[in-house]
């Protein structure tokens, strides 16, 4: 893996809760930026993700098939409803 440079600007307020957090948990501060940004990046991914699927959605296709859900056998031990 390839590594880069980048000058990164931070207020001082917001860079000094950075080196606590990362001296709390045991990391450079360079390794818990690298992870915050990894979570973020990944946060997103997932927001988008979701939002191209809900975009192909078949809602009513989707409760037609809820409707379906339990009426075609027995109750599985297990799965009673109390």
């Amino acid at each position: 893996m390839s590594k880069s440079n980048f000058a990164l600007r931070l207020q001082p307020s917001l860079l000094e809760e950075a080196r606590k957090v990362a001296d709390t948990e045991g990391v450079a501060l360079n390794q818990f930026i690298n992870a915050a940004v990894a979570e973020k990046l990944s946060a997103l991914r997932t927001e988008s993700y979701f939002r191209e699927r809900a975009a192909r959605a078949n809602i009513p296709e989707a409760l037609e098939i809820l409707s379906r859900a339990g009426r075609n056998g027995p109750v599985i031990p297990g799965d009673e409803v109390d």
